[in-house]
């Protein structure tokens, strides 16, 4: 009984709590800046591979390789995929007319798999003009190594009659960093417009009834490797792309019978009816009432697009009738005003 009592009293106080919630939450779509901000007049994209064993360098990514059990062409096939990644996706992207995959110049190659002192400009100048780019896309390093590690394990291997037998075993598991980093060259602005670094990693197992059966048995490392950097590379050219997000506000419901109203009518998706009443309510002689009905102006301008007027009716809802809620809303406003000049003036540029 005394339990019932206590569940009781409980729902009680939940049902008092959600009756005095005084805000409701809606949802809304805004766009955030690319993170790699392109000149408008970018249409022409030259992509290079700097990743490539240079001839002095061969020797140092052959032993590279042997250390970390890569298969002969792991690493020059895995960055060509990275490459390929970013040339699809910056192909889906409508802005640009042209995308060229430049393999005919030896003048970037490193292949050490540290990140490289960036091209010198003249030599962005000269890839440009010979490929007829506007800006220079490049995967500066690319390298995978491979750590393995061994466990003891039953291992379940057919006899000679077709009957499988459990065997003492090893299990090995192999797991693959694919390091990678990029640079984003401007030869009008002879500015970096991006430089980014990157750690993937994919883990691939096997067994086996001795140690090298095991790693035999690893069935499709190789291709996990290549996929995985196809999709860093469609990932990187993703970043020059402006981001539809969604965003929440908390909006007044409760003052006045007109507040009341006006939520039914939000809810039915007539925001402007709703708009309508909380206007009626921003000279109310209640100071709390006019400061929400303020701070539900600055929300129907924000979902209508006009950031600035949002702006005024929170500095009011707070200045004139210290809403506290408002300021962070300013704040918020503010940092939303930001990123549209950002995205304005990339789309300008």
């Amino acid at each position: 009984m005394k339990n019932l009592n206590q569940l009781l009293s409980a729902g009680i106080v939940l049902l008092l709590l959600s009756g005095c919630v005084s805000t409701n939450k809606l949802t809304m779509g805004a766009t955030e800046p690319a993170r790699i901000s392109l000149p408008s007049n970018a249409v022409r994209v030259g992509l290079i591979n700097r990743s490539i064993p240079s001839e002095e360098n061969k020797v140092v990514d052959k032993i590279d390789k042997i250390l970390s059990l890569e298969g002969l062409n792991l690493d020059r096939e895995g960055a060509e995929s990275a490459v390929t990644g970013l040339f699809d996706e910056l192909t889906r992207n409508e802005r640009f007319e042209e995308i060229v995959i430049i393999n005919d110049t030896d003048i970037q190659r490193k292949g050490l798999g540290i990140f490289p002192a960036a091209l010198n400009w003249q030599a962005v100048q000269e890839i440009c003009e010979a490929n007829g780019v506007d800006v220079l896309f490049s995967l500066e390093y690319y390298d995978t190594d491979t750590k393995v590690d061994y466990e003891a394990t039953m291992v379940s291997v057919p006899n000679d009659f077709g009957i499988k037998a459990n065997l003492p075993g090893h299990k090995v598991t192999l797991n693959t960093a694919i390091k990678n980093g990029w640079r984003v060259y401007d030869p009008q602005s002879k500015l970096i417009l991006d430089e980014y670094t990157n750690n993937n990693y994919v883990t691939s197992m096997g067994s086996g009834i001795n140690p090298m059966k095991a790693v035999e048995a690893v069935i499709g490392r190789k291709e996990a490797v290549l996929q995985r950097s196809s999709d860093i590379g469609n990932s990187y050219g993703y970043d020059v792309r402006p981001l539809r997000k969604r965003i929440s506000r908390d909006y007044f419901v409760k003052g006045t019978d007109n507040f009341v109203i006006a939520k039914r009518r939000a809810q039915t998706g007539d925001w402007d009816g709703a708009a309508e009443l909380w206007e009626k309510e921003v000279n109310n002689p209640d100071m709390k009432v006019a400061g929400r009905a303020c701070y539900n102006m600055a929300i129907i301008n924000e979902i209508n697009g006009n950031l600035e007027k949002a702006m005024e009716w929170a500095s009011k809802s707070y200045t004139d009738y210290n809403n506290g809620d408002a300021l962070r809303y300013v704040n918020i406003l503010k940092y939303r005003m930001a990123e549209k000049r950002q995205l304005e003036r990339q789309l300008s540029r």
